[in-house]
Protein backbone atom coordinates (compact mmCIF):
# COMPACT_ATOMS: atom_id res chain seq x y z
CA UNK A 1 0.00 0.00 0.00
CA UNK A 2 1.30 3.05 -0.97
CA UNK A 3 1.31 5.86 1.49
CA UNK A 4 0.92 9.60 0.33
CA UNK A 5 3.39 11.66 1.72
CA UNK A 6 2.09 14.48 4.11
CA UNK A 7 3.08 17.83 3.16
CA UNK A 8 4.76 19.33 6.13
CA UNK A 9 4.89 23.10 6.84
CA UNK A 10 8.42 24.36 7.22
CA UNK A 11 9.52 24.51 10.84
CA UNK A 12 10.82 26.79 12.79
CA UNK A 13 13.84 25.59 12.97
CA UNK A 14 17.31 25.29 11.61
CA UNK A 15 20.31 23.48 11.25
CA UNK A 16 23.32 24.47 11.90
CA UNK A 17 26.79 23.51 10.13
CA UNK A 18 27.04 20.15 12.19
CA UNK A 19 24.18 18.89 11.43
CA UNK A 20 22.84 19.76 14.81
CA UNK A 21 18.83 21.03 15.26
CA UNK A 22 18.61 24.54 16.68
CA UNK A 23 15.70 26.64 17.45
CA UNK A 24 15.24 30.03 15.98
CA UNK A 25 14.55 32.43 18.53
CA UNK A 26 11.98 35.52 18.13
CA UNK A 27 13.58 38.92 18.40
CA UNK A 28 11.58 40.22 21.16
CA UNK A 29 10.72 44.13 20.26
CA UNK A 30 12.90 46.88 22.14
CA UNK A 31 10.69 48.22 24.49
CA UNK A 32 10.51 51.88 24.40
CA UNK A 33 9.78 53.78 27.82
CA UNK A 34 7.21 56.20 27.97
CA UNK A 35 8.91 59.66 28.06
CA UNK A 36 7.46 61.57 31.06
CA UNK A 37 5.19 64.63 30.42
CA UNK A 38 7.49 66.92 32.55
CA UNK A 39 10.59 66.12 30.63
CA UNK A 40 8.88 66.93 27.40
CA UNK A 41 7.93 70.41 28.41
CA UNK A 42 11.38 70.92 29.70
CA UNK A 43 13.29 69.91 26.55
CA UNK A 44 10.50 72.07 24.85
CA UNK A 45 11.18 75.12 27.33
CA UNK A 46 15.15 74.42 26.61
CA UNK A 47 14.85 74.86 23.13
CA UNK A 48 12.96 77.52 23.09
CA UNK A 49 15.10 79.58 25.48
CA UNK A 50 17.98 78.76 23.02
CA UNK A 51 16.17 79.66 20.35
CA UNK A 52 15.60 83.23 22.09
CA UNK A 53 19.09 83.37 22.75
CA UNK A 54 20.41 83.22 19.37
CA UNK A 55 17.79 85.76 18.14
CA UNK A 56 18.97 88.26 20.80
CA UNK A 57 22.46 87.28 19.88
CA UNK A 58 21.76 88.17 16.25
CA UNK A 59 20.36 91.72 17.34
CA UNK A 60 22.95 92.55 19.31
CA UNK A 61 25.49 91.88 16.74
CA UNK A 62 23.47 94.20 14.63
CA UNK A 63 23.17 96.80 17.13
CA UNK A 64 27.10 96.69 17.94
CA UNK A 65 27.84 96.74 13.95
CA UNK A 66 25.60 100.06 14.02
CA UNK A 67 26.55 101.90 17.67
CA UNK A 68 30.38 100.27 17.81
CA UNK A 69 32.23 103.38 18.69
CA UNK A 70 35.92 102.20 17.55
CA UNK A 71 34.57 99.85 14.19
CA UNK A 72 36.49 101.36 11.65
CA UNK A 73 35.00 98.59 8.94
CA UNK A 74 32.17 100.47 7.52
CA UNK A 75 30.86 98.85 4.37
CA UNK A 76 33.34 97.86 1.43
CA UNK A 77 36.80 98.31 1.20
CA UNK A 78 39.36 97.70 -1.59
CA UNK A 79 41.61 94.90 -0.30
CA UNK A 80 45.16 96.03 -0.09
CA UNK A 81 47.01 94.07 2.58
CA UNK A 82 48.08 90.43 3.14
CA UNK A 83 45.32 87.94 4.12
CA UNK A 84 46.43 87.10 7.13
CA UNK A 85 47.16 90.91 7.80
CA UNK A 86 42.65 91.27 7.09
CA UNK A 87 42.43 88.10 8.90
CA UNK A 88 43.61 89.55 11.69
CA UNK A 89 42.24 93.15 11.51
CA UNK A 90 38.68 91.77 11.26
CA UNK A 91 39.54 89.39 14.20
CA UNK A 92 40.04 92.28 16.34
CA UNK A 93 37.02 93.94 15.21
CA UNK A 94 34.92 90.64 15.69
CA UNK A 95 36.83 90.60 19.44
CA UNK A 96 35.77 94.14 19.98
CA UNK A 97 32.21 93.99 18.93
CA UNK A 98 31.93 90.79 21.21
CA UNK A 99 33.05 92.73 23.71
CA UNK A 100 30.78 95.85 23.16
CA UNK A 101 27.81 93.16 23.34
CA UNK A 102 29.16 91.45 26.53
CA UNK A 103 29.17 94.98 27.78
CA UNK A 104 25.62 95.75 27.04
CA UNK A 105 24.22 92.08 28.34
CA UNK A 106 26.04 92.22 31.65
CA UNK A 107 26.64 96.18 32.63
CA UNK A 108 24.25 98.21 33.34
CA UNK A 109 26.78 101.66 33.25
CA UNK A 110 27.77 102.65 30.27
CA UNK A 111 31.35 101.93 30.67
CA UNK A 112 32.96 98.80 31.85
CA UNK A 113 34.66 98.12 35.52
CA UNK A 114 37.64 100.40 36.01
CA UNK A 115 40.52 98.12 35.70
CA UNK A 116 42.36 99.84 38.20
CA UNK A 117 40.17 100.95 41.18
CA UNK A 118 42.79 103.76 42.61
CA UNK A 119 43.07 105.20 38.97
CA UNK A 120 40.44 108.69 38.24
CA UNK A 121 38.40 109.29 35.49
CA UNK A 122 38.26 112.26 32.94
CA UNK A 123 35.91 112.88 30.87
CA UNK A 124 36.54 115.34 27.89
CA UNK A 125 34.68 117.13 25.39
CA UNK A 126 35.21 117.16 22.06
CA UNK A 127 34.65 120.19 19.59
CA UNK A 128 35.76 123.42 21.02
CA UNK A 129 37.53 122.00 24.05
CA UNK A 130 40.12 119.91 22.03
CA UNK A 131 39.12 120.72 18.64
CA UNK A 132 37.21 123.14 16.41
CA UNK A 133 36.02 121.57 13.53
CA UNK A 134 33.87 123.79 9.89
CA UNK A 135 32.46 122.38 7.19
CA UNK A 136 33.11 123.74 3.92
CA UNK A 137 34.22 125.79 2.60
CA UNK A 138 37.61 125.18 3.75
CA UNK A 139 39.55 127.44 6.37
CA UNK A 140 42.89 129.00 5.73
CA UNK A 141 44.41 126.38 8.28
CA UNK A 142 43.27 123.02 9.80
CA UNK A 143 45.26 119.98 10.67
CA UNK A 144 43.31 117.33 8.70
CA UNK A 145 39.91 116.21 7.29
CA UNK A 146 37.39 113.65 7.90
CA UNK A 147 34.45 112.73 5.64
CA UNK A 148 31.81 111.14 7.44
CA UNK A 149 28.65 109.84 5.70
CA UNK A 150 25.42 111.46 7.69
CA UNK A 151 21.94 110.68 6.68
CA UNK A 152 23.83 108.78 3.12
CA UNK A 153 25.71 112.21 2.37
CA UNK A 154 29.10 112.54 2.90
CA UNK A 155 30.01 115.58 3.94
CA UNK A 156 34.02 117.48 4.47
CA UNK A 157 34.93 118.80 8.07
CA UNK A 158 38.28 120.62 8.41
CA UNK A 159 39.50 119.97 11.91
CA UNK A 160 41.93 122.33 13.93
CA UNK A 161 43.32 120.71 17.27
CA UNK A 162 43.54 123.14 19.82
CA UNK A 163 47.26 124.23 20.98
CA UNK A 164 48.77 121.71 23.28
CA UNK A 165 46.19 118.90 22.82
CA UNK A 166 48.76 115.89 21.77
CA UNK A 167 51.17 116.85 25.08
CA UNK A 168 47.71 117.15 26.81
CA UNK A 169 46.64 113.97 26.70
CA UNK A 170 49.76 112.32 27.15
CA UNK A 171 50.44 113.96 30.40
CA UNK A 172 46.95 113.07 31.49
CA UNK A 173 46.76 109.55 30.39
CA UNK A 174 49.73 108.89 32.29
CA UNK A 175 47.61 109.23 35.62
CA UNK A 176 44.24 109.38 34.71
CA UNK A 177 41.22 107.18 32.12
CA UNK A 178 40.75 109.26 29.73
CA UNK A 179 36.91 109.29 28.33
CA UNK A 180 35.85 111.41 25.46
CA UNK A 181 32.02 112.00 26.02
CA UNK A 182 30.86 114.45 23.40
CA UNK A 183 27.42 115.33 22.03
CA UNK A 184 28.55 114.88 18.46
CA UNK A 185 27.43 112.14 16.01
CA UNK A 186 29.32 108.89 16.29
CA UNK A 187 29.82 109.30 12.28
CA UNK A 188 31.28 112.30 12.49
CA UNK A 189 33.56 112.10 15.86
CA UNK A 190 34.29 108.80 15.58
CA UNK A 191 36.59 109.67 12.50
CA UNK A 192 37.53 112.98 14.15
CA UNK A 193 39.57 110.93 17.31
CA UNK A 194 40.89 108.26 15.05
CA UNK A 195 43.19 111.15 13.67
CA UNK A 196 43.68 112.98 16.83
CA UNK A 197 44.33 109.85 19.43
CA UNK A 198 46.92 107.84 16.99
CA UNK A 199 48.63 106.68 20.14
CA UNK A 200 45.13 105.31 21.75
CA UNK A 201 45.99 107.82 25.24
CA UNK A 202 41.64 107.34 25.34
CA UNK A 203 40.08 104.59 27.24
CA UNK A 204 36.60 104.82 26.00
CA UNK A 205 34.40 106.98 23.89
CA UNK A 206 30.55 108.17 24.40
CA UNK A 207 28.89 109.94 21.76
CA UNK A 208 25.42 111.59 21.26
CA UNK A 209 23.34 108.37 22.11
CA UNK A 210 24.95 108.17 25.28
CA UNK A 211 23.86 111.91 26.15
CA UNK A 212 20.25 112.49 27.73
CA UNK A 213 18.24 115.19 25.95
CA UNK A 214 16.70 118.19 28.14
CA UNK A 215 14.87 120.75 26.49
CA UNK A 216 16.26 119.99 23.11
CA UNK A 217 19.42 120.31 24.87
CA UNK A 218 22.18 117.34 25.02
CA UNK A 219 22.66 116.76 28.83
CA UNK A 220 26.16 114.56 29.86
CA UNK A 221 25.05 112.83 33.07
CA UNK A 222 28.08 110.81 35.32
CA UNK A 223 25.90 109.06 37.62
CA UNK A 224 25.38 106.55 35.16
CA UNK A 225 28.98 105.66 34.06
CA UNK A 226 30.28 103.16 36.92
CA UNK A 227 32.09 105.84 38.69
CA UNK A 228 31.97 107.30 41.87
CA UNK A 229 31.31 110.93 41.44
CA UNK A 230 34.23 112.25 43.97
CA UNK A 231 36.52 111.08 41.70
CA UNK A 232 35.80 112.17 38.22
CA UNK A 233 35.98 115.58 36.66
CA UNK A 234 34.37 116.63 33.29
CA UNK A 235 36.37 119.34 31.08
CA UNK A 236 33.33 120.73 29.10
CA UNK A 237 33.57 124.58 27.39
CA UNK A 238 29.23 124.14 27.06
CA UNK A 239 27.51 124.67 30.47
CA UNK A 240 24.47 123.09 29.17
CA UNK A 241 26.20 119.72 29.38
CA UNK A 242 26.75 119.01 32.97
CA UNK A 243 23.80 120.89 34.41
CA UNK A 244 23.02 117.83 35.70
CA UNK A 245 26.91 117.75 37.70
CA UNK A 246 28.47 120.92 38.18
CA UNK A 247 30.54 120.13 41.01
CA UNK A 248 32.16 117.87 38.53
CA UNK A 249 33.01 120.07 35.80
CA UNK A 250 36.01 122.63 35.21
CA UNK A 251 34.30 124.79 32.41
CA UNK A 252 36.93 126.01 29.78
CA UNK A 253 36.96 128.44 27.24
CA UNK A 254 35.64 127.97 23.77
CA UNK A 255 38.43 127.39 21.30
CA UNK A 256 37.51 128.40 17.16
CA UNK A 257 40.50 129.28 16.10
CA UNK A 258 43.37 131.10 18.31
CA UNK A 259 46.49 129.27 18.02
CA UNK A 260 48.05 131.63 20.81
CA UNK A 261 45.43 129.35 22.94
CA UNK A 262 47.19 128.15 26.57
CA UNK A 263 43.84 126.82 28.05
CA UNK A 264 45.02 123.11 28.05
CA UNK A 265 48.00 124.00 29.62
CA UNK A 266 46.55 125.59 32.42
CA UNK A 267 44.42 122.07 33.03
CA UNK A 268 47.62 119.81 32.78
CA UNK A 269 48.73 122.15 36.08
CA UNK A 270 45.14 121.71 37.64
CA UNK A 271 44.96 118.02 37.38
CA UNK A 272 49.00 117.49 38.13
CA UNK A 273 48.45 118.90 41.49
CA UNK A 274 44.96 117.21 41.97
CA UNK A 275 46.93 114.76 43.89
CA UNK A 276 46.64 116.32 47.24
CA UNK A 277 42.54 116.24 46.89
CA UNK A 278 40.74 113.39 48.59
CA UNK A 279 37.61 114.88 46.70
CA UNK A 280 38.38 115.58 43.28
CA UNK A 281 35.00 118.51 43.28
CA UNK A 282 36.71 120.40 46.38
CA UNK A 283 39.88 120.77 43.71
CA UNK A 284 37.31 121.87 40.89
CA UNK A 285 35.43 124.42 43.64
CA UNK A 286 39.10 125.52 44.24
CA UNK A 287 40.45 126.00 40.79
CA UNK A 288 36.79 127.83 39.57
CA UNK A 289 37.35 130.28 42.09
CA UNK A 290 40.71 131.16 41.64
CA UNK A 291 40.27 131.26 38.27
CA UNK A 292 37.26 133.83 38.67
CA UNK A 293 39.18 135.36 41.08
CA UNK A 294 41.48 135.92 38.99
CA UNK A 295 39.19 137.51 36.29
CA UNK A 296 37.79 139.91 38.66
CA UNK A 297 41.20 141.67 39.39
CA UNK A 298 41.74 141.59 36.20
CA UNK A 299 38.42 143.41 35.41
CA UNK A 300 39.03 145.86 38.74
Amino acid sequence: MVCKALKRTPTKSIRDHRGSRRRQRKKSPVKIEPVAASSVILTSINKTIYSCKRRLAKIFYKLARISTPNSRYKGYKILKKGFKDQRQELQQEYDLERDNICRALFFYEQLPPLISPTRRTIFLDLDETLVHSKPDPPPQVFDFIVRPNIDGEFMNFYVLKRPGVDAFLEALAAKYELVVFTAGLKEYASLVLDKLDVKGLISHRLYRDSCKEVDGKYVKDLSGMGRDLNRVVMVDDNPNCYIFQPENAVPVRPFIDDLGDGELRKLVKFFEGCDSFEDLRDAVKQYVWERDDTKINVLM
